[in-house]
């Protein structure tokens, strides 16, 4: 049998010997196409060169693209499971042409691959095309010598591929098999097309005409090619199956997960294992690329993801966290071929482990919930479907468990209300997207990147330069000229000034014109991919397109910012020594007044782990050593054991920066750190000064963050500190090396003093009682109806300070009622009632507690028929409220 690795190794194969370049999947993030939320398709990476915004050094290429539908327009989700070929997570094969090759050697190549590397019966393959599309019709014919009636014309939409109303279309081309008649359904173009007899297994989309308006087509100048083909559709196929669930991929992680559950994969379990099967994959390749489980967004679909599987493991009967057990056998299947999993293994079992186990506490509370929802219900009944709802969208609850857990009940939902909510949630998600990974990127910067080209960077050899200003844009439109007090934008093909990108902060300076114009930037941004973009304010004088100007970077900010960018690397190095190499950069913020670095690890660090960080990149700042920075083959990179970012986007050729030496020059080519990076950098690791890590903390689910100062501000903010520490010495008398010591024994001496204060007021609030004068005034004892009530109102007692004070007032009256008000520095107030146990059949202080709280301003109040509390925010009601409660006694 063929294996899932080898179908994908030999398609990608096939295609390379045939002049194709190998190009890696994108991230699941796509970078290119703000409307979309995953990548969906093989040719989302490619986008920008079939439209000609982009140009590559390859005419012709094959992939194996990672996609996610789970969201949008493309939602599959509710289906997992319990179809035979519907995943959240699949892989899309494809071979693209951009003006290289078109319609005949696009089919040749396809039906090569299919009958001659898959050796598929031919009998058993039909083709459609488009019914206006003779070009394809007669190519396919002469190809395969198939009949009129095995080359279906279809003559609807679905064989014609458009980007949107304008842009790019053309007609699509399919390749279909039969399964045979022991499968329902009839051949593509007939009534029974829905059925499971005729599959296809690839479409082949021509690329042919350019939509002016949707009305009017012209003909493409370089017709081109896009395909794709279902890995996960076409395994099942050669592996002799109609499921995709029966492939040997998902076999072993469905095996994998009976095992965790000692649960077969048969019945009803069947299908939780393959909803299991199936989420685990795409939960684990989002977070691969970056995507953390949240509540909006890309983090709230892989939530839902994520929480339909461990949901599914629930039902399989799992009490503990199952997902994160899985992955180790995921990574081992897929993990050659995508070795970003092998990189965040560790990470990605972590976040589902957390994630897990929150959902557990959640599933627990929304069980509570609907028990407390439901108990007036009856047989017959309807639960609202905004309860229903409720339940899914802060629970985690989705309608079908809700219906399994009434259904024993026979209570039904509500689902037309459930539904209606849902639609309302909807839209507002709709309207609070904003795009993909990178800013919605407007018409004019590609308008301008066309006209003008790619800004080339020389910053990383100078700080000034000389060049002529090629375009100003003001409020999103292209400008003549500008004048004092004008906020634009001035774009020219050189500059000096570095464009926010890496976690590293556009560099700020001057732009002037001879000596009357200058220009102030403050911001320098990329545009459309590498139109750089200074964004700043007319100072002086003006400027117009055409002018010669010189630009020049704010030294100190650049030297400072430097100064924190090497930090980064040399922190990162660090990290990945002293926690391990589960250590992943997942974020960074480099400027000129700190540094923030953000890392995949568990758990906060400790002291002791913080300090070997800030002293092992302190030795290779001392080191001195020269930062070197080399132009090389992204995979020899690679080779040379530099840390690459997984998601970011490499060309062929990149820039490794390397920093620190290893007394064995044999490690890493002797350098410390090595790391792809396009940002601006020390000359020599002395010249960050000193590093200082100023603390630790949570960034995210599985995912701290260390922030620190470097150079010139590292030293100030210690001298700032040591200035502080002379300071308190000096108040404390004792010598700075004591002053821990000294400032722990004030603490524990503040901690009695508290104590026994405390204990003062509370033996004063109740010193002054005498049992046995109840009518006396002072003593606030009354006789009510054979029954001894106390109440008393005391002021600088905290709450819970309250209740002791009521257990000492019941043993002082012996049998009867007690009521104490406390009423805070803030004007707030607290109440105790306790009630004798010879009485709790007559009075009950949890009611003798509301009608004091309602005189407070508040309903609240609970406890026990012995002893409640309750309290308000009117202290100045505290007489108030206790005569309430000696009303309520006397009625």
């Amino acid at each position: 049998m063929i294996g899932v690795n080898d179908i994908r190794s030999a398609f990608i194969n096939f295609y390379v010997k045939n002049g194709h370049e190998k190009v890696a999947s994108s991230s699941l993030v796509p970078s290119n196409d703000p409307s979309l939320m995953f990548t969906n398709a093989g040719m989302v990476q490619f986008k920008n060169i079939f439209t000609g915004q982009e140009h590559s050094s390859y005419s012709k290429a094959t992939t194996s693209q990672k996609c996610v539908r789970a969201g949008g327009k493309h939602n599959d989700l509710d289906n997992v499971g319990y179809t035979a070929r519907h995943h959240t997570f699949f892989e899309m094969m494809g071979n693209f042409s951009f003006g290289d090759y078109f319609k005949d050697t696009a089919i040749e190549l396809a039906w090569d691959l299919v009958t001659k590397e898959f050796c598929l019966n031919p009998r058993k393959l039909y083709v459609t095309v488009y019914h206006e599309d003779e070009q394809s019709f007669n190519i396919w014919k002469k190809l395969t010598g198939f009949t009129e009636e095995k080359i279906i014309r279809i003559d609807s939409t679905d064989n014609f591929w458009t980007m949107g109303d304008t842009g790019p279309c053309g007609p699509c081309s399919e390749i279909f098999y039969d399964h045979g008649d022991k499968f329902l359904g009839g051949p593509p173009g007939s009534t029974e097309q829905d059925g499971d007899r005729f599959v296809e297994i690839w479409n082949l989309v021509f690329m042919q005409f350019e939509h002016i308006t949707p009305e009017l087509r012209i003909d493409l100048p370089k017709p081109s090619i896009d395909t794709g083909m279902g890995l996960e559709r076409v395994a099942a196929l050669l592996q002799g199956t109609h499921d995709n669930y029966e492939t040997d991929l998902f076999r072993t992680l469905i095996a994998a997960s009976e095992e965790a559950t000692k649960v077969k994969a048969v019945g009803e379990a069947l299908f939780s294992h393959r909803v299991i099967a199936d989420h685990l994959r795409a939960s684990s390749f989002l977070i691969a690329d970056g995507v953390l489980p949240s509540n909006e967004g890309r983090g709230y679909v892989l939530r839902r993801i994520m929480r339909r599987a461990m949901r599914h493991a629930h039902i399989l009967g799992a009490k503990d966290p199952l997902l994160h057990r899985l992955v180790d056998v995921m990574v081992n299947l897929m993990g050659t071929t995508y070795p970003e999993l092998k990189h965040d293994k560790e990470f990605i079992s972590q976040t589902l482990y957390l994630e897990e186990s929150r959902f557990h506490k959640t599933l627990d509370r929304g069980i509570t919930l609907l028990k407390n929802k439901t108990e007036a219900l009856s047989k017959g009944d309807v639960l609202s479907g905004d309860i229903a709802f409720r339940l899914y969208d802060t629970y985690g609850f989705p309608l079908d468990l809700t219906q399994d857990a009434l259904r024993a009940r026979d209570i039904g939902v509500d689902v037309n209300a459930f539904h209606k909510a849902m639609e309302i949630q909807k839209t507002e998600a709709r309207s609070a997207w904003k795009g993909s990974g990178e800013a919605a990127i407007e018409k004019v910067w590609f308008e301008l990147r066309e006209q003008i080209g790619v800004t080339e960077f020389v910053g990383y050899e100078t700080e000034k330069f000389r060049d002529e200003i090629r375009a100003i844009v003001e409020n999103g439109r292209e400008v003549s000229s500008a004048r004092v007090g004008d906020k634009v934008q001035i774009i020219t093909c050189q500059t000096p000034f570095y464009a926010e990108s890496g976690g590293q902060s556009g560099d700020k300076g001057l732009i002037t014109c001879g000596e009357a114009s200058t220009f102030q930037v403050l911001d320098t941004q990329k545009k459309a991919g590498a139109l750089y973009v200074h964004i700043g304010k007319v100072i002086d004088g003006t400027f117009k397109v055409g002018d010669t100007v010189d630009l020049e970077v704010d030294h100190w900010i650049r030297s400072a910012t430097c100064s924190n960018h090497s930090a980064t690397h040399l922190l990162h190095k660090a990290l990945r020594i002293v926690l391990g190499n589960h250590v992943v950069q997942k974020g960074s913020y480099v400027g000129p007044d700190r540094l923030r670095f953000d890392f995949t690890h568990p758990r906060p660090m400790n002291y002791e782990e913080l300090f070997e960080v800030e002293k092992l990149v302190n030795s290779y700042v001392f080191q001195n050593s020269v930062v070197q920075t080399h132009i090389m083959a992204y995979k020899d990179a690679l080779k040379l054991g530099a840390t690459a970012l997984f998601g970011e986007k490499y060309g062929v050729e990149v820039r490794v920066v390397s920093m620190g030496n290893y007394e064995d020059i044999s490690v890493s080519n002797g350098a410390w750190s090595v790391e792809l990076c396009g940002g601006t950098h020390v000359v020599r690791t002395g010249d960050i000064g000193l590093i200082h890590v100023l603390g630790e903390m949570a960034s995210s689910s599985g995912v701290r963050r260390i922030e620190a100062l470097s150079a010139q501000r590292a030293r100030m903010h210690l001298t700032s500190q040591d200035k502080r520490m002379s300071e308190l010495s000096s108040l404390l008398r004792v010598k700075s090396e004591n002053v821990v010591e000294r400032v722990t024994a004030l603490v524990e001496e503040s901690k009695q003093l508290g104590r026994k204060l405390a204990e003062a007021k509370r033996e004063l609030a109740l010193g002054s009682v005498v049992v046995g004068n109840f009518s006396s005034p002072e003593n606030n004892i009354r006789h009510i109806d054979g029954v001894k009530f106390l109440s008393r109102l005391v002021k600088g007692l905290r709450p819970k300070d309250l209740r002791s004070l009521v257990d000492s007032g019941k043993d002082q009256v012996g049998s009867g009622i007690v009521a104490i008000i406390g009423v805070t520095d803030d004007g707030k107030a607290g109440l105790s009632v306790g009630v004798t146990a010879d009485l709790t059949e007559r009075f009950n202080a949890v009611d003798l507690a509301k009608v004091g709280a309602l005189a407070l301003g508040s309903k609240g109040g609970g406890g026990r028929p012995d002893m409640a509390q309750a309290g308000g925010p009117d202290g100045a009601k505290a007489v108030d409220a206790l005569k309430a409660i000696e009303l309520f006694l006397t009625e």
